[in-house]
């Protein structure tokens, strides 16, 4: 079946395994990347089906209304996966702005968009609004996250996608708007922003520079490989009955101390160091406002209803990881410097 499908923060993180997902996957699907391109939108994540003849790249801020008025009468969207938004903690601490604008207010332009868009007419439409583990608050020693877990974010980031989250489902009891969402635990795995942690351990290791750890580094997280996360995308997308929600996690958690002490002793291998080199680098710095202690994501409604599971452990994933960024140094570098950002010039200028 022919279909249209808009997705949102395609040159991210996330957004670029998943767009390369349903462009590979699906070649009878019309695949619209649009992203902002901010300091984490990189379009050289996705040069291996840049010239596809199923994918578009469109550069455009979802803050803008009128212009998301003018892609959806365009494209006429069978479909829209949001991943666009503003998404590191420490940012949305000295700039929550920011947050609020992207997080929130984007979500809504979409939302007016496919309601627009579609006008009660919903066969086959869908708004998958991805979001994360972070609103439900933090977790003592026990217990998981669930699907009916009360909302209680922490940071500005946790506001406002939980703000996002409520938006959804209101446009959904309010205009019947047929939607689904999923909350993800921390995400993990090749072309991540090296302002995130393990990406920023790699290099740090690799250039004998210190690496930072919050108060002690006991704050624990759950970890999930992207690519696992792009085939729950995928499933949700397809599967889910409207309305649903669907907690993703790795079944995977670790102190940040652990984390880090484990890259070590990989780093220490890769590189050929004496065992116990790399973590001599380990830096303690001043917790982070609000950290909170621990997430951990109770998955199996996910697996009980669509059969999805994480397919990697998580010492292979790791492993995995390191030796992508290694076999990748020019990304990085190009990361670091800024100069990632060409490639937008180079490729699109004359579109």
């Amino acid at each position: 079946m022919n279909k249209t499908i808009l997705i949102t923060g395609g040159a991210g993180f996330i957004g670029s395994h998943v767009v390369r997902l349903f462009v590979n996957k699906y070649p009878d699907y019309q695949i619209i990347n649009l992203d902002k391109l901010t300091y984490a939108g990189n379009l050289e994540n996705l040069s291996d089906v840049d010239k596809k003849p199923n994918y578009t790249f469109v550069k455009g801020d979802i803050v803008d209304a009128a212009f998301i008025e003018g892609l959806f009468t365009k494209y006429q969207f069978d479909g829209i996966i949001h991943l666009a938004a503003e998404s590191h903690v420490d940012r949305s601490i000295t700039d929550p702005m920011a947050f609020i604008n992207t997080n929130v207010l984007g979500t809504v332009h979409l939302l007016n968009a496919a309601k627009e868009q579609w006008k009660g007419n919903f066969e086959g439409k869908r708004f998958y609004h991805i979001s994360t583990d972070e609103v439900y608050g933090a977790l003592g020693d026990t217990g998981f996250f669930t699907e009916e877990t009360s909302y209680d974010p922490k940071s500005p980031y946790s506001a406002s996608k939980a703000s996002s989250d409520h938006f959804v489902r209101a446009y959904k009891n309010t205009y019947k708007l047929p939607i689904v969402v999923s909350n993800c635990s921390n995400n993990y795995g090749p072309n991540q922003f090296p302002e995130k942690l393990l990406p920023l351990a790699i290099n740090n290791i690799k250039n004998k520079k210190p690496i930072p750890i919050y108060g002690k580094g006991e704050n624990i997280r759950d970890w999930l490989y992207v690519e696992d996360h792009a085939s729950a995308i995928d499933l949700i997308y397809h599967k889910a009955a409207n309305g649903k929600t669907y907690n993703i996690g790795g079944h995977n958690e670790w102190t940040n101390i652990a984390l880090i002490k484990l890259l070590c002793k990989v780093m220490d291998k890769k590189l050929g160091c004496e065992a116990g080199e790399s973590e001599k680098l380990i830096t303690y710095v001043t917790d982070r406002a609000g950290h909170d202690l621990r997430y951990a994501i109770d998955a199996s409604l996910i697996e009980k209803e669509l059969g999805w599971k994480p397919s990697l452990t998580f010492e292979i994933g790791l492993e995995k990881t390191v030796d992508w960024y290694l076999d990748h140094q020019e990304w990085m570098d190009r990361i670091v410097s800024g100069a990632y950002t060409d490639y937008y010039t180079k490729m699109y200028h004359n579109r």
